[in-house]
């Protein structure tokens, strides 16, 4: 246990001294735009969620625009929008089918023929703006305004980010984030990478007030140099029913939210990078770096199996004074393919970094179960005519700190109270079919989505106690070990396509990428050390339970306790394992 928080919150990669390379503020990055008095056709392309009347006020407007096209006004009428994405919506409350849709499905063609019209009838200054403005004509300068997801989850949940076309708003929450993650996002995604080598200039416009904004060469050559070198994405922290409260005592977390469930820190669909120059910091998605330099981030074998898709997932579940999560299991492969058409599925584990007395990991069947009765009661609980006997059907095994419970998909579990988990999974991120929630609410005061059926069709009946003890609870087999170091492989199992390597150590440790994606965190100890063995890039600080990504393109690199330790530190380490033949 440590004494003070050194958590780091707020990571970032200096990608320049020169503070002025990140303008701040509006009229600084006016200042800027005005010195491009050559360019008469502007472009400001928007991302989900960006709010725009602060745009409009302190930008548009300013710039001398003989015509300003709202890329808005070309948008087919909602209920178009509406009937043409049904299907790929699906009426279920989470999931959809993963497509990705191209933004010009979303306009009227026609709008959009009439608007390059007007563009170019005018011989002075046009600025169009928002989402889409870059169908509406070609810009001798572009600028595109982004925000990270988290930022756009928060503004659904304020009421703040309708959804692409849709006067939706005020919506659940959940339910926008469900169209924002199988449709909108797509599209824009797609179109920020077309648009990427292009843009001039990147705002950050998770400020709306108070924006920053770097050049594209700035940013091209920030994530260019983030691939060569370890580097941290930038963690958020989330309430949830089962939360607890170990994040919060260890992590200084604020004293608002009634606990604090997930962090999610290695998962670049939902985390952020910020850029810095000097003490300005630049945010954005995670994700865009993954878009835009798979092959040197993710190595040559990855991008070949999986294209530019991160498959490794760290974040954190605690339960230390909250409850059990949901009993769940996850999707098989082929089932995933074909019912919501994702590639891969998530395949897990959980790596306990503490564990309070009578922690407890729920995983697998126990011998015997009458699959007919498990089936008739978990129905009956659905109904609410009794809780689920949980226990009756389920391994209940203890846990301790350390441990390692690996859960290829298609094995029933979940974590317990009074523990703290760090998940170590592939990354298809909302595919969760939970059986029973232990008869709560949510913490919006409605029942949780709960998907029998799915689950019913996914669990693997023949993973019962015996297989399940010898195969998935905290299977550890020595690898290699030397002076003040040792190696250990605690999973995953081989029905999953990720590899886990504890170190323990009180000297430096010499790692190797091997040409693939490494995530790591220190479970163990104060600080470390990454560094390289050819001063390839600046010594890495990484502090306790903080993780971070190095890239395929590393290649060598040691790990070090940042001071002379008394006892061992340990990392974990995941990737992908090579595919033979």
């Amino acid at each position: 246990m440590i004494t003070t928080s050194k958590y780091e919150k707020r990571p970032g990669v200096t990608v320049s001294p020169r503070e002025r390379d990140c303008a701040q503020g509006w009229s600084e990055i006016l200042e800027d735009l005005k010195e491009r008095k050559d360019a008469r056709r502007i472009v400001i392309e928007c991302f989900h969620g960006v709010q725009l009347e602060p745009l409009r006020r302190e930008l548009v407007a300013k710039l001398g625009a003989s015509l300003v096209l709202e890329a808005a006004d070309a948008l087919l009428p909602a209920e178009a929008i509406d009937a043409k994405f049904a299907a790929r919506l699906t009426e279920d409350p989470v999931f959809g089918f993963l497509t990705k849709p191209e933004l010009e499905e979303y306009f009227d063609a026609e709008k959009l023929r009439q608007a390059r019209q007007a563009a170019a009838a005018v011989s002075g200054r046009v600025v169009a703006v928002g989402i889409g403005a870059s169908l509406l004509m070609d810009g001798d300068l572009l600028i595109f305004v982004d925000v990270t997801r988290w930022e756009i989850q928060m503004r659904q949940r304020r009421g703040q980010a309708p959804s692409l076309g849709l006067d939706n708003a005020a919506e659940r929450p959940a339910a926008l984030y469900k169209r924002a993650f199988f449709l909108d996002w797509r599209a824009l995604d797609a179109k920020k990478h077309e648009l990427f080598a292009k843009v001039d200039f990147w705002i950050d416009g998770n400020l709306p007030e108070h924006p920053r904004m770097i050049t594209g060469a700035t940013m091209q050559a920030g994530l260019a140099s983030l691939c060569q070198q370890p580097f941290s994405l930038v963690p958020y922290f989330d309430a949830g029913p089962w939360g607890g409260q170990w994040m919060r005592q260890n992590f200084d977390l604020p004293p608002g939210p009634p606990n604090y469930a997930w962090c999610f820190n290695v998962v670049p669909e939902e985390n952020s990078l910020i850029l810095r120059c000097g003490r300005r910091e630049f945010e954005l998605p995670g994700l865009t770096l993954v878009h835009e330099f798979p092959r040197p981030l993710l190595g040559e074998d990855i991008y070949r199996r999986l294209g530019a898709e991160f498959p490794i997932r760290f974040d954190f579940l605690d339960t230390m004074g909250g409850g059990n999560l949901s009993l769940q299991v996850h999707p098989l492969r082929q089932y995933i393919r074909e019912q919501f058409g994702i590639q891969y599925t998530q395949d897990e584990s959980y790596y306990l970094m503490d564990a309070g007395p009578g922690a407890q990991v729920f995983l697998g069947l126990r011998e015997n179960v009458d699959r007919k009765k498990m089936t008739d009661d978990l129905h009956q609980a659905q109904e609410g005519v009794a809780d689920f006997p949980a226990e009756k059907y389920v391994n209940a095994w203890p846990a301790k700190k350390h441990d390692h419970f690996l859960i290829p998909a298609g094995t029933i579990h979940c974590s317990g109270k009074d523990s703290m988990v760090l998940e170590i999974s592939a990354t298809p991120y909302i595919f969760t079919f939970k059986l029973w929630d232990w008869g709560r609410l949510g913490l919006d005061g409605r029942p949780r989505p709960v998907h029998i059926e799915h689950g019913l069709r996914n669990i693997q009946w023949d993973r019962t106690t015996a297989w399940v003890k010898e195969n998935l609870v905290s299977v550890v087999k020595p690898i290699a070990e030397g002076d003040g170091w040792r190696e250990e492989q605690t999973g995953l199992h081989a029905l999953e396509f990720i590899e886990t390597r504890r170190h323990w150590f009180t000297s430096k440790v010499h790692h190797d990428t091997e040409g693939t994606l490494n995530v790591l965190s220190l479970v163990e100890g104060d600080a470390a050390i990454v560094e390289s063995p050819s001063n390839a890039f600046a010594p890495f600080t990484v502090h306790y339970a903080e993780a971070f990504i190095v890239p395929a393109a590393v290649g060598p690199y040691t790990i070090r306790p940042a001071a002379q330790a008394t006892r061992p530190l340990a990392t974990i380490k995941a990737y992908v394992r090579k595919e033979k033949g």
